[in-house]
């Protein structure tokens, strides 16, 4: 995993996640992303970054109690995952398997792996359990503060086999001795972890449920498309996917976050444009104020009376960088925030302040953040400082299942970064050479 420079501010007083693990999942063999304070998720199109994401998101709705066949299929409060029941388990399997560890301190980790199954003898067809674990693991503290040996792993609670169809699944939950556990029945249709939530059970079980399922329902993937954030919106407590609620959220933030907030987007936006962007703000409308648009006030010379431009004037880079700050600025700390195409819509002169962006309010907030992207403006922004948090995800030749690599794990990675930048290494297709190659460094002639 990488560690070094600085994103290493971590100070491990609140629960993180460390790494997603895939396994048949979609169009992913077995692979592991391993989560940063910033993890940048790179490759070319159909290389399986959206897949990985597809996988945060399903953990993240059974985390909250939805059913496993609904996280597929969607309800009617959700979309159904990309691709839905059909493509959820890697082809021709109709099992997969997601790990998730979850770090919550310095010497304590849970992991946490549910494994399903697509039942498609039933029409329609039903997503069900077929596996469910948790385990507890101790680590010895050295003496520099970091951390050691392993010292002790437990099981929490951990399921018996099932056969296919079976009604129900039995698990076995930790008592406070090693190896013997108390027997219950649960159900197939979601997850151990959410039907254990709130139970009588063993306070290390409890204290392990509470983590894994408060650093689950802490993701947040957001997708912003500018069209949905340009109308009115009801006012709201919390920021929707698309980020169409944008104003809504501002609006009702009481005050005097609200105003902090405001101009911390105001400082950010008036290094977007060319003009002087004055002030960034959101305001009720409507007799009763149940409604609230976005608004900044622009000035293209000084001295000039401010214009107001509210949401339908702005560009879509403007409102994307908008979408991306508001994100940040009102996630919970400790929470993960999921960013895809990170770099759309802006300038490539921009790509830095975006970065400087994500760095400076990720760390004061405390918020983790993945984003994918293949802008080369923004890997260039990122220097090789960034090297070692940046995830290539790419198709292995032989099976065609993805794979995710680290970028600093190339052997030949100093070759590559003697005959150009990551940016134009990416947008030459050298890196993805270089993983088809098993490593050996590519040509820029």
């Amino acid at each position: 995993m990488a560690a070094s420079g600085w994103l290493l501010c971590r100070c491990w007083g609140w629960t993180v996640i460390t790494a997603f693990e895939f396994r048949n999942w979609k169009s992913y063999g077995a692979s592991t992303l391993y989560v940063d304070p910033l993890t940048v998720l790179t490759g070319t199109n159909a290389s399986g970054k959206s897949n990985a994401l597809d996988a945060l998101l399903f953990l993240n709705r059974v985390a909250h109690g939805v059913q496993l066949t609904a996280a597929l299929q969607g309800g009617a409060a959700f979309s159904a995952v990309r691709g839905g029941m059909e493509w959820a388990a890697r082809r021709p399997g109709d099992k997969f398997s997601l790990q998730v560890t979850v770090r919550a301190d310095a010497v304590t980790d849970y992991v946490y792996r549910i494994e399903a199954r697509i039942d498609t003898r039933v029409r329609p067809h039903r997503c069900e359990l077929a596996g469910e674990q948790l385990v507890r693991a101790r680590y010895r503290l050295a003496r520099d503060g970091s951390r050691g040996e392993s010292e002790s792993s437990i099981r929490l609670f951990w399921t018996e086999n099932c056969e296919d169809g079976a009604a129900g699944i039995v698990a076995n939950l930790h008592e406070g001795v090693q190896g013997e556990g108390a027997v219950r029945a649960m159900s197939r249709s979601s997850a151990i972890l959410h039907q254990l939530t709130g139970q009588s059970i063993h306070e290390a079980v409890q204290e392990g449920v509470s983590a894994v399922v408060q650093a689950l329902q802490g993701i947040f993937i957001l997708d912003p498309i500018p069209a949905h954030m340009r109308g009115y919106e009801p006012l709201a407590e919390q920021l929707e996917p698309d980020a169409r609620n944008i104003a809504g959220v501002l609006a009702a933030l009481p005050e005097p976050r609200r105003q902090v907030i405001e101009d911390t987007l105001t400082r950010y936006l008036n290094q977007l444009p060319e003009r002087d962007i004055r002030r960034v703000y959101a305001e009720t409308v409507g007799k009763f104020g149940a409604d609230a648009m976005l608004y900044c006030d622009e000035q293209w010379q000084a001295g000039s009376e401010p214009t107001v431009v509210d949401a339908r004037g702005m560009s879509d880079g403007s409102l994307r960088f908008l979408a991306i700050l508001v994100a940040l600025l009102t996630r919970p700390e400790g929470s993960l925030l999921v960013v895809e195409e990170v770099g759309n819509g802006l300038h490539p002169s921009r790509a830095q302040l975006l970065l400087g962006m994500l760095r400076e309010e990720a760390a004061r907030r405390r918020v983790d953040v993945i984003v994918t992207t293949h802008n080369p403006a923004l890997l260039d922004a990122m220097g090789t400082e960034m090297v070692p948090f940046i995830t290539v995800a790419h198709r292995d030749l032989a099976t065609g299942s993805s794979e995710l690599t680290l970028l600093e794990d190339l052997d030949d990675l100093p070759k590559l970064l003697a005959q150009g930048t990551v940016g134009r290494l990416s947008s030459r297709g050298l890196i993805e050479a270089s993983l088809q190659a098993g490593g050996r460094a590519a040509s820029l002639h």
